[in-house]
């Protein structure tokens, strides 16, 4: 079985060594999204809304690039630095994922890269 790195030329960059996603057979599997501003490669200033959004937003960056959209999404994992903003994220999630949602754990965690309080992978199934 073939396996291919996608780049998400606008994407935000990698900030260690791992691929933007990774292609094999029929899944597509996306590496975890901070809500980084690919124009300044900087995170973004804001509540976890804003935050969520970001993220969601940079992983169809990643998807696009591997022509994919959120619609072939079948699992996702949230990482949050306080469950406390679950509902807050909840919600924004809900507008990318307005049907049929994939599944999904959410998990708090300790600490997340340059201070984010949000970020998400994903696994999709390849359009055709």
């Amino acid at each position: 079985m073939s396996r291919t790195t996608i780049t998400a030329p606008g994407a935000p960059q990698a900030i260690g060594p791992y691929s933007h996603a990774v292609a094999v057979g029929d899944l597509l599997f996306c590496s975890g999204q901070t809500p980084i501003d690919p124009a300044t490669g900087e995170l973004i200033a804001g509540d976890i809304a804003q935050q969520t959004r970001r993220v969601l937003q940079n992983l169809e960056l990643v998807l696009a690039a591997a022509g994919a959209t959120l619609a072939q999404a079948v699992k996702t994992t949230v990482f949050l630095m306080d469950m406390a903003d679950f509902a807050a994220m909840n919600a924004v999630y809900a507008e990318f994922f307005p049907i049929a949602p994939p599944a999904r754990s959410t998990v708090q965690v300790a600490g997340l890269p340059k201070g984010a309080r949000v970020e998400i992978e994903l696994v999709a199934v390849k359009p055709g």
